[in-house]
C-alpha cells in the first residue's frame, strides 16, 4: 500500500511522537516520499532520528497547550502551510482503576486526547485555505475494546474516534480528511515496557504476557511491524485517498473479528 514519491504530490507533515516506533517510520516514509516534515517529540534523542531521514525536528512537550500550538506554529514558519498532521504521540500506564494514580490519568489524557484536538484545531486554518488536509490519527485495537489495567489509555483512545469523526464531519467541505488507524500489539519501546508492567500486574513471565495476553486474540500470532503502520498512513495522506473519511482503520491481527 506504500505510495511512492512519483505518485504522492509533496506535502508539508507534522508529526508527534518521533523518537522511535510507529512516529520514525511515518517520517521515514513521509521524507523518502518527498515532503517536508516537522518531527515533533518530548526526547531531544530524536532530533538525530529526524535528521537522518530528513526531517526537521522540533522538541516539545504536548501535555502543554502552549507548546502545541507552538509545534503548528514552527512548521508554519519554516514551510509556510501544513497540509498533514499525525496524531501519534502516546504513553502508557498500567495500573488497576482503584490504584491509577490521578497525575498519571491526567498526563496520557492530556497527551492523547487534548493534545491531538488542539494540534487538529491550530492545523485547521492552514489546510481549510489550501482547500487539502490530511488528519490521521494513531488510536490503538483499544479504541475499539478494552484491557484491564488501561483505564487512561483506552479512555483516550475512545475519545480519539470521537474526535477524528467529528473532524470528518466538519472538514469535508474544506477539503479536509480525518481518518484513525488502530493497530494491535506493535514493535515499539512503548510496546516493550508495557510486557514487563503487565508480568508484574498478571504475575506471569514476560513470554507468557506476549502469548497470553498480547496475542491471545489475534488470529495472526505476531506483532505488527511500524513500518506496516506507516504505510497505511501514507495512504491515507495520499490524494488517493479523498474520498475516505470518519474511518477507523484496524491493523489488528484479526482481533476485533472475533
Amino acid at each position: 500500500m506504500s505510495i511512492t514519491s512519483k505518485e504522492a504530490s509533496p506535502r508539508v507533515a507534522l508529526v508527534t511522537g518521533t523518537t522511535s516506533g510507529i512516529g520514525a517510520a511515518v517520517v521515514e516514509e513521509f521524507c523518502r516520499q518527498g515532503h517536508q516534515v516537522l518531527a515533533v517529540d518530548f526526547n531531544g534523542e530524536g532530533k538525530a532520528v529526524a535528521e537522518a531521514a530528513g526531517a526537521v525536528f522540533f522538541q516539545a512537550n504536548l501535555t502543554d497547550a502552549d507548546a502545541c500550538r507552538a509545534a503548528v506554529d514552527e512548521a508554519l514558519r519554516r514551510f509556510g502551510r501544513l497540509d498533514i498532521l499525525v496524531n501519534n504521540a502516546g504513553i502508557q500506564h498500567v495500573s488497576s482503576i482503584e490504584e491509577f494514580p490521578e497525575a498519571k490519568w491526567r498526563q496520557i489524557i492530556d497527551l492523547m486526547l487534548t493534545a491531538p484536538f488542539l494540534l487538529t484545531q491550530a492545523a485547521w486554518p492552514s489546510m481549510r485555505e489550501g482547500g487539502w488536509g490530511r488528519i490521521i490519527n494513531i488510536a490503538s485495537v483499544h479504541a475499539q475494546v478494552a484491557s484491564p489495567g488501561k483505564a487512561a489509555y483506552v479512555s483516550a483512545k475512545h475519545g480519539m474516534i470521537g474526535l477524528t469523526k467529528t473532524a470528518a464531519l466538519e472538514g469535508g467541505s474544506q477539503g479536509i480528511t480525518a481518518n484513525a488507524i488502530c493497530p494491535a500489539y506493535v514493535k515499539t519501546p512503548l510496546v516493550d515496557n508495557q510486557i514487563a508492567d503487565q508480568a508484574q500486574l498478571h504475575d506471569m513471565d514476560e513470554q507468557e504476557v506476549i502469548e497470553q495476553i498480547m496475542l491471545k486474540n489475534a488470529a495472526v500470532k505476531r506483532l505488527i511491524e511500524p513500518a506496516e503502520v506507516a504505510s497505511l498512513v501514507a495512504y491515507l495522506a495520499s490524494d488517493l485517498a479523498g474520498a475516505v473519511t470518519g474511518a477507523s482503520w484496524n491493523i489488528d491481527l484479526g482481533w476485533t473479528a472475533q
